[in-house]
């Protein structure tokens, strides 16, 4: 292993306690010294945004919340910002809403305290994304790091199991992406493999019971970690797969990454020995790709890309839009071809294959 390496820790405060959301998000509100707060939640999240926000006082709340970020919800939300002279975001909900409130930070530098009720792990990284005209863009920026994470089990126990499986297999993804990704280093290989742990212990226990806090503690936690490594290695092969699908043919974004996944790792597995080594162990399998497929079938797992409308006619264009953007680190060269024989087994939903 080299140990020679730059590694950069983001700084961001956890907050991590079942059933303890509301009083901790007062906490940091009166920390913070907030006076005029922004509240951002989906529709659907309206009951838990009430309920976390008690103890404050919230000046706006805003629930134009929409998959991926698309540029005019970006440009609304920060115009209501700047209309109520907001001093703190809060965003309670998903990766979408965590999304939102990044991009209202990316050009306001307003403060962001995130609350999340999924796995997604947007929470702990400090990357952007936002599309338009079904392009999606990524980037970079402390800026829209949140400075507080609030972690509450409770939250998450009305995420509907499929969800809840896709969710997580979606923080799956960011650890065993960190393996390989540009900026990868022994600290969050380490955190990655300990997030794959958590996860395959997790999850399971959320299928078999939704109502298991442990098993949905076991989850957040599992999602916090490969966020935190995520953020730190970058974005691989995987995520840069899965953006352009998302952002260009609109795709649901924890189903795309659940469903893409095992072909990504059975693609690169055979050409990183090390990282397939410590993945596996994470599972406490023999062989990486069949502690994931064990995972996947005993969850249920998404399957097929064509489950989620991706028309297998627009294959060659994703390919084109993906090719210039795979990473140089990647540990085995890509090709067309290559992208062309994944793309079509995710979607039709066969057995990886290297």
């Amino acid at each position: 292993m080299n140990l020679t390496f730059d590694h950069v820790t983001l700084g961001q405060r956890v907050l991590f306690g079942s059933g303890r959301a509301a009083d901790n998000l007062a906490d940091e509100v009166a920390r913070l010294g907030a006076r005029r707060v922004m509240v951002v939640a989906s529709r659907s999240e309206t009951r838990v945004a009430q309920a976390v926000t008690t103890h404050i006082d919230v000046a706006v709340f805003h629930d134009d919340v929409a998959p991926h970020v698309p540029i005019a919800n970006a440009e609304s939300a920060r115009a209501v910002a700047a209309d109520n002279a907001i001093d703190l975001l809060v965003c309670i909900g998903g990766g979408s809403t965590t999304g939102l409130a990044k991009a209202v930070a990316l050009t306001t530098g307003l403060p962001i305290v995130a609350v999340p009720t999924t796995y997604a792990g947007s929470e702990a990284t400090n990357v952007w994304g936002l599309t338009e005209a079904a392009r999606k863009t990524t980037g970079v920026d402390d800026r829209v790091l949140p400075v507080t994470v609030i972690y509450d089990a409770h939250l998450t126990l009305s995420l509907p199991v499929a969800l809840s499986v896709a969710s997580g297999l979606n923080g799956m993804a960011h650890c065993i992406d960190s393996m390989w990704a540009p900026r990868t280093d022994p600290i969050n290989r380490a955190l990655a493999a300990e997030g794959i742990r958590a996860l395959a212990e997790g999850l399971p226990l959320i299928k078999s019971d939704p109502q298991d806090a442990s098993g949905r503690e076991q989850a957040l936690y599992g999602a916090y970690l490969s966020a935190v490594a995520f953020a730190s290695a970058g974005s691989g092969l995987h995520h840069k797969i899965c953006h352009v699908l998302g952002g260009a043919y609109d795709l649901p974004h924890a189903q795309t990454h659940a469903t893409v996944l095992p072909y990504v790792l059975a693609f690169n597995a055979p050409a990183a020995p090390e990282a397939e080594r410590r993945i596996a162990a994470a599972f406490g399998t023999g062989t990486a790709v069949a502690g994931l497929d064990a995972l996947r079938t005993a969850l249920a797992a998404p399957r097929a890309l064509r489950d989620y409308g991706f028309d297998e006619t627009r294959i060659p264009e994703a390919v084109e839009l993906i090719l210039p953007v795979v990473p140089d680190s990647n540990p085995r060269q890509v090709s067309a071809t290559d992208l062309e024989s994944l793309l079509r087994a995710a979607h039709a939903g066969v057995t990886p294959e290297p």
